[in-house]
């Protein structure tokens, strides 16, 4: 049988702890209340070094070292990412910086930051390179204009492999993109 006890504290429902078996319930909610705040702070801002969160999350009322934020943002799959000025900031999985615009016009001027490299086909694919970091906002871009030429794509960090319809050629593709990618030429 389980035993509970309840620590003296100033918030009681944190400071439940499971005694039989070693787990710390007040450990837990911490940890998930902490990687909760870590979400909102690099949804909501643009950080680009652990210092920086660590200020954001001391603001916030937690202390941690480094290493367990390090732990914290591997759990959580965070990774970095180019923003339009070019400097890497702090995001979330599946979330790349073209989530944080509101508007397709302003994805478009997104998109006139020279991401784009170039473009190479064979048969009915395409492969589209691109500066580091920009891949992801590029395909976003490409598969939300529904070009009747393309029936999909799949980004990496630098890379777009584009899947061309059969019957289109690549001077309609390559038009089609020019409208979306305003630098492609």
């Amino acid at each position: 049988m389980q035993k509970y006890t309840e620590k003296a504290c100033e918030i009681p429902r944190f400071c439940i702890s499971l005694q039989s078996d070693g787990i710390n319930i007040q450990n837990m909610k911490a940890k998930k209340n902490r990687l909760d705040t870590l979400r909102m702070i690099i949804s909501s801002q643009e950080l680009g070094s652990q210092e920086e969160l660590l200020e954001a999350l001391k603001k916030e009322g937690f202390s941690l070292t480094q290493a367990t934020l390090s732990r914290d943002l591997k759990q959580m799959k965070v990774a970095k990412a180019a923003t339009m000025s070019g400097e890497y900031v702090y995001v979330l999985p599946n979330v790349t910086m073209y989530r944080r615009v509101s508007t397709p016009a302003q994805i478009k001027e997104m998109m006139q930051v020279p991401g784009f490299l170039s473009i190479h086909f064979s048969g009915n694919m395409g492969v589209i390179k691109t500066r580091p970091g920009y891949a992801s906002s590029i395909a976003y871009n490409i598969d939300s204009s529904n070009i009747p030429y393309i029936l999909g794509t799949i980004a990496g960090d630098d890379t777009i492999f584009i899947v061309i319809k059969e019957g289109s050629t690549e001077r309609d593709v390559v038009t089609a993109l020019s409208a979306v990618v305003p630098n492609m030429k």
